[in-house]
């Protein structure tokens, strides 16, 4: 109940403020208002300010309406309470700093191509909502989810006294390989472009960054490494290994496997929030760890049957000793 009521009350409010707030301001506002802007800061594009003021509206009620739908139908695991504080809190700053920006740009201005943008603008209207939704979400959390029976439980593995075991199991995904292969062909294109005099730099300079960070993600989405040893559990992105997730063993509680499909945990790659997340690089058999927080990893990986017995093996071992 309570997730509904913020929910309907908090949205009025934003909307009541994005629209007060222009009006407020109307006379001191060019028309039409500068809405975009490129290179430099400099205004490329620009709406009348009715357009302006149903459009931040509209990007609020997008977001409002995901709340909605998501507080109507119940938040009753972690990972969704957590989601939606986070889209809560960011989203409404998100919505209040994209209009606040567009009006402090053009306030005052002879007309939309001499707004102007601060250089700071960009970095705050990202920045501070995300870090206030990450915030809010762990904040609303809320307590651990209920254990549940784990769908399949691994062999009982019995280890000798005074023996060190050691499972390794690795994978492999082709398409982000191929992914990352196109960036990279991309970079090399554009740098020979730029080279020649073909490209412009400005336009080379804001492509570069975007095929840099796909050729990354990808590369450390191509492949994963699983190694559990008497210290826990090493998670391995990527060709080389890197980097590298260490899970305690003192953290786990006990692991087992489970069927899992990328339509099941909203596709590839790592999907949900801490304490209930899935790295899912192919369908099928995961090996699932259970903290004793509460929370859930599972994890895509060949031979994970074998993999949980080992590290419910070690986790008595240590409870005996």
């Amino acid at each position: 109940m309570i997730p509904r009521t913020v929910a309907a009350v908090w949205g009025v409010v934003v909307i009541a403020v994005l629209i007060a707030t222009p009006l407020a301001v109307r006379g001191r506002l060019p028309e039409p208002m500068a809405t975009h802007w490129g290179l430099g800061m400099a205004p490329d594009r620009a709406m009348s300010f009715t357009a302006y003021l149903v459009m931040s509206v509209a990007l609020w009620a997008v977001i409002w309406l995901l709340l909605l739908v998501s507080a109507v139908r119940g938040l009753s695991r972690r990972s969704g309470r957590a989601g939606w504080w986070a889209l809560l809190a960011g989203g409404s700053l998100f919505a209040f700093g994209m209009s606040g920006t567009t009006l402090l740009a053009n306030l005052d201005a002879a007309s939309w191509t001499g707004a102007r943008l601060p250089g700071w603008a960009p970095f705050v209207v990202a920045g501070v909502p995300l870090a206030v939704a990450m915030l809010a979400g762990y904040l609303g959390r809320g307590a651990p989810d209920p254990r549940r029976q784990p769908d399949q439980e691994p062999p009982v593995l019995r280890l000798r006294t005074g023996q060190r075991s050691v499972w390794v199991s690795h994978i492999n995904n082709p398409w982000p390989l191929a992914i990352s292969a196109v960036a990279a062909g991309g970079l090399f294109a554009l740098g020979a472009l730029e080279i020649t005099g073909f490209a412009t730099a400005p336009a080379v300079a804001g492509t570069l960054p975007v095929l840099g960070v796909v050729l990354l993600i990808g590369l450390f989405a191509s492949s994963l490494t699983a190694r559990v040893t008497g210290d826990g559990l090493a998670l391995g992105f990527g060709p080389f290994g890197w980097p590298v997730r260490r899970i305690r063993l003192a953290r786990i509680d006990r692991a087992w496997t489970e069927e899992r499909r990328p339509s099941q945990v909203g596709g590839w790659g790592v999907r949900g929030l801490p304490g209930g997340a899935t790295i899912m690089l192919r369908g099928g058999e995961c090996l699932v760890i259970g903290y004793r927080s509460g929370g859930q990893l599972a994890i895509s990986i060949d031979d994970a049957e074998r993999g949980a017995s080992l590290i419910n093996a070690l986790i008595s071992e240590r409870i005996a000793a």
